[in-house]
């Protein structure tokens, strides 16, 4: 070996030897802490073991410590300070607004309990007397976890098992609530927090409640730390008719700083996790119609996010999860943050700002309206229509009735282009048969085709003039099935045979499951499904005739596709069944009319001067290049066959 490897091979063996040395070190004083901790949890846990008769054999009861060898143990740990705060019962206090009652708890200084006093749990009609609540109280965690520097030791702190002292309730001038709890860390630091409960009479405001984090004098004890942990989770109530189709809309949502869209875990019955590296700027643990969200306007640096979903007929619906990083600034010893805790109504949602200069944060998202022009049409056209209608009109039937009609007037003249089109074509298929005769060969494709098209242009035909308005269609009837399942508007409300909109409407209980629909029928969803087989066959009956091709989809289209809407929509809102029911009567009902006044005879006439005046006129620049395009096309098959 030559100088140079000799020297590496020296530095390498240095750097290895000094690297176990030190992680040896580090090692130690790791396990050091974590049995100083363990021991603590140990003698808590043995504090607070069931007691046991004497005579039982079965168990033995451990060597349990004293109450003050369990306080010696903590002081130990945590100092003095501290461990006393671990004592003790948990106190509630309650704050109420004109929409919001809320519990909190001194134990973690959390929110424990969120009731909703304007809406009530699904009940059989007449029975809805029990106000909904988000979450389980016994479930209800809020936590912030950090280290203390005791001794050169970092020591691990969970405010979850600690008893915040509560200062007297205080009503500020704004007719606003604050309510303080404060956890003494040592003589001369503590951890405050404060809550604002407002009572403005305006929801978006009252729906919110301000959160701050005090640290006081707590840089000492912070030393040598970047960050803290801030835990929340709890587990959400069952609060509509249906589980499956409430868990449907139940998950897990976040927005990224300066996104006008959400992220979300999906809407999923399996157990979902996602780890997220980048800041956020709120958490949303969001069912149907309500939702619990946590808001940082400086954001969080990171969180884990995760939910798992309960089982059907536990009165739940899912267990949330989130875990949020927060970066503690030099000089900061205060942070800012906010919860959410109330309906997922658009009106309310979109108002909801934080900050001095009211900065939005899309909180609106929440409510899944749709992608693109769907959400467009929902958020500017649809809701606004909708909430004017409300105000003067009491039965939300005869509300879904007008926008169906109103809806029907608007798409009117594609309803007319697309019959008009549709005429056409049959009028025109006599001579499109003849065509097809004078080419029957399947080698004079290509001849056969280019008459047809010059046939159309001649007769002044868009072939696609029946599909274009039809598709035209289809964001509104998707916008619809994105609004009405959304629709807090809708929930409890009763129409005809229905008790809540909202959910479905079951007129039978069946005593047994059938996959994909389910152990009722909905009477909505059924009519809605005969609604669509009368259009369908309506609809193949005008066009089978002029359009062949037609005929291989008559059973998808007249008989499979009611079937299938029939399975999927029995468990979805009755709201969107009656709406579909309706826009397929008045869509059959409009074609008839359109039919009583266009003419075929006078169509047929127009048609025949439009193909006269194009015969004597020059023919464009596209049709000259389409005809070239089709004679080297017919050239090339000629060539390939010799």
């Amino acid at each position: 070996m030559d100088k140079k490897s000799i020297l590496g091979f020296v530095i390498v063996s240095l750097l290895f030897v000094g690297y176990s040395i030190y992680n040896s070190k580090q090692q130690l004083k790791y396990q050091e802490q974590l049995t100083a901790w363990q021991n603590y949890q140990d003698s808590l846990a043995r504090a607070n073991a069931p007691e046991v008769p004497a005579d039982s054999l079965e168990y033995t009861a451990p060597e349990a410590d004293s109450p003050e060898e369990v306080l010696q143990r903590k002081v130990a740990v945590v100092g003095e300070t501290l461990a006393a705060a671990s004592e003790g019962e948990e106190q509630i206090v309650t704050v109420e607004n004109d929409v919001l009652k809320i519990d909190f708890s001194t134990r973690g200084g959390r929110v424990k309990d969120v009731t909703l006093k304007e809406y009530t749990k699904y009940a059989p009609r007449g029975e809805r007397n029990e106000q909904v609540k988000l979450f389980d109280p016994e479930s209800a965690n809020f936590s912030m976890l950090f280290h203390l520097k005791r001794d050169n030791k970092f020591i691990p702190v969970n405010t979850m098992n600690y008893n915040f002292t509560a200062e007297p309730v205080r009503t500020l001038e704004d007719n606003t609530q604050s309510v303080v709890f404060r956890l003494p860390v040592s003589e001369t630091s503590y951890l405050e927090y404060e809550y604002l409960v407002h009572n403005t009479q305006t929801p978006s405001s009252d729906y919110l409640v301000d959160f701050d984090v005090r640290m006081v004098n707590m840089a000492a004890e912070l030393a040598g730390q970047s960050n803290f942990e801030l835990g929340w989770s709890n587990t959400s109530y069952q609060n509509e008719k249906g589980f499956k189709n409430e868990n449907m809309y139940t998950t897990l949502a976040y927005r990224l700083p300066g996104e006008a869209s959400i992220e979300d875990l999906g809407m999923s019955e399996e157990a979902k996790s996602e780890e997220i590296t980048t800041p956020i700027n709120w958490v949303a643990f969001k069912q149907q119609f309500f939702s619990s969200v946590f808001i940082a306007p400086d954001n969080v640096a990171s969180a884990n996010l995760s939910f798992s979903t309960e089982k059907e007929g536990s009165g739940y619906i899912k267990d949330f999860s989130s875990k949020m990083i927060v970066p503690l600034m030099k000089d900061k010893t205060s942070y800012d943050f906010a919860f959410y805790f109330g309906p997922n109504r658009y009106s309310i949602l979109k108002d909801v700002t934080v900050g001095d200069e009211g900065e939005e944060i899309h909180i609106e998202r929440l409510i899944p309206l749709g992608w693109g022009i769907i959400g467009w049409i929902n958020r500017w056209c649809v809701i606004p229509v909708f909430d004017f209608l409300r105000n003067y009109i009491g039965s939300f039937g005869i509300i879904i009735l007008i926008l169906a009609v109103l809806i029907r007037l608007v798409i009117s003249p594609m309803t007319y282009k697309s019959y008009v089109s549709m005429a056409k074509m049959r009028i025109i298929k006599p001579q499109v048969d003849e065509l097809n005769k004078k080419y029957p060969k399947q080698e004079d494709a290509m001849k056969r085709q280019q008459a047809t098209m010059e046939l159309y242009k001649k007769m002044g035909i868009n072939p696609m003039g029946g599909c274009i308005p039809m598709l035209i269609q289809f964001p509104i009837l998707i916008a619809m099935f994105r609004f009405f399942p959304a629709s807090i508007e809708l929930r409890d409300q009763p129409f005809l045979w229905a008790d809540d909109l909202s959910s479905f409407d079951s007129i039978v209980n069946l005593p047994f499951s059938i996959p994909f629909y389910g152990d009722h029928v909905s009477l909505f969803a059924l009519l809605m499904a005969l609604s669509t087989f009368a259009y369908s066959y309506y609809n193949y009956q005008q066009t089978a005739s002029s359009q062949p091709q037609m005929a291989g989809m008559k059973f998808m289209m007249v008989y499979l596709m009611p079937l299938m809407l029939l399975f999927w929509f029995n468990s979805y809102s009755s709201g969107l069944c009656y709406y579909y029911l309706l826009s397929n009567l008045f869509t059959i009902g409009q074609t008839q009319f359109i039919r009583r006044f266009v003419d075929d005879n006078k169509l047929h006439a127009a048609m025949q001067a439009n193909a006269a005046k194009k015969m004597n006129g020059k023919k464009s620049r596209f049709q000259l290049r389409y005809e070239e395009l089709m004679r080297e096309a017919e050239a090339a098959n000629r060539n390939k066959k010799k």
